[in-house]
């Protein structure tokens, strides 16, 4: 018997929720299917965020989740048991617009299983939404995940209709993409972000008549890694994402926290990585894009090459490299300003434009929104000295939390 639309939608929107480049896929926290009012996750409607930081609702879902790869960590590779289904390129743009019209998203994320070839299913991708912008002239946002085996042309006109293209890369050690994705290529992956890069660039160039070129991806393109499904460190991870960063002008890379699934390889781990170390490297990826810190820095605190889990990398840095402690909030520099624990890029340039005046004091320092509570052990002022208190023994513990009793019953 023929699945409904909104069987359809429960399956493939669910399927969609293990690529992590919405911030809230996945959730059941708030969700109103159930009773209740309002809704932050039914319906595959996830929320994003956009540059200036307005959260924005987009449905989320896969085009298919068949798939004739056999990806070991993908819960929909052609060996899984799982439950299968399938939408034509008609019904996701109908969707699209009536979700729109009722004012439940402004965009589309979409992504899709390989069915046939990846030609065959890039054209399928590619024909949504050329549909949705010259047949329906949707103005919203579109987000496609390409498929770097899929022609250059298919993927050249994916991104004169899509705001964003991203290609995963899957997992962030070469060898590992070979173990775990034998059909997939780490070369052809880069190959088509460095072609998305090349045409980005000469969509900003005019022609020799002055006249701009068509706007190609103009969001940029992003990509996802899965944490904790190979025996790569957090230090390789970030590696692999500052190449990628200077390399190929990414807007985004996303950490997924390996989740185990049914009917798993052996060679998979059988326990999830915690999603501390998920949240972690999203702080260190900050570091590197934000603050002027290098992957060595970022990760030399610990040998194994991983990342503190109970304090976040730029304190741990911190503590490790006391010696350039404290800081005078009135003479320093940008860049070693950025490093103190507490002050962000906002905290930054409102001390350095506020120091202009006058001399800032410690009570300067909480009106600007700085987090004195971290940052005092590694600043002085006119008015405040840390004293003997950035070089104590226990100023880690000061940070993380007081180990607790578990009950025996």
């Amino acid at each position: 018997m023929p699945r409904t639309i909104s069987e359809k939608l429960a399956i493939l929107a669910d399927a969609a929720k293990y690529d992590a480049s919405c911030a809230s896929s996945g959730t059941t926290r708030r969700d109103a299917r159930n009773g209740g009012i309002g809704s932050a996750g039914g319906s595959g409607i996830c929320h994003a965020y956009t540059p200036d930081g307005r959260c924005i609702s987009l449905l989320k879902i896969l085009m298919t989740n068949f798939c004739i790869y056999d990806c070991a960590y993908c819960i929909n590779r052609v060996s899984s048991g799982v439950e299968r289904a399938r939408f034509s390129p008609e019904e996701v743009v109908t969707l699209t617009l009536e979700f729109y019209r009722r004012n439940y998203i402004e965009g589309l994320f979409l992504s899709s299983g390989i069915i046939r070839s990846p030609d065959d299913t890039m054209a399928d991708m590619v024909r949504i939404a050329r549909l949705l912008r010259e047949e329906h002239g949707f103005k919203g946002y579109i987000h496609l995940k390409t498929i770097p085996e899929a022609s250059q042309e298919l993927i050249d006109e994916a991104g004169r209709h899509a705001d964003r293209l991203s290609v995963n890369i899957e997992l962030p050690r070469d060898e590992s993409t070979r173990l775990f994705a034998p059909q997939k290529k780490p070369e052809t992956i880069r190959a088509a972000m460095a072609a998305v890069r090349l045409k980005r660039q000469a969509s900003r160039e005019r022609s020799h008549t002055g006249k701009p070129a068509p706007r190609f991806a103009p969001a940029g393109q992003s990509t996802q890694m899965i944490v904790g499904a190979d025996a790569a460190n957090d230090r390789d991870i970030l590696t692999t994402a500052s190449r990628l960063y200077t390399g190929y002008r990414l807007k985004r890379v996303y950490y997924s926290a390996f989740s185990p699934i049914p009917d798993a390889s052996a060679v998979l781990p059988l326990i999830k990585p915690p999603l501390a170390r998920e949240h972690r490297l999203y702080q260190a990826d900050w570091l590197l894009r934000f603050y002027g810190f290098d992957v060595e820095e970022i990760t030399s605190a610990r040998p194994s090459g991983d990342l503190d889990l109970e304090i976040d990398p730029k304190l741990a840095w911190a503590i490790a490299n006391r010696a350039q402690f404290p800081v005078d909030v009135n003479r320093a520099g940008r860049g070693m300003l950025l490093r103190v624990p507490g002050f962000g890029t906002r905290t930054v340039d409102r001390i350095l434009s506020a120091r202009r005046s006058g001399a800032l004091r410690y009570a300067d320092l909480l009106r600007i929104g700085a987090r004195m509570n971290t940052a005092k052990p590694f600043v002085t002022m006119p008015d405040w000295s840390p004293g003997a208190l950035t070089d104590t023994d226990n100023l880690r513990a000061r940070y993380t939390a007081a180990p607790e009793q578990l009950s025996l019953f």
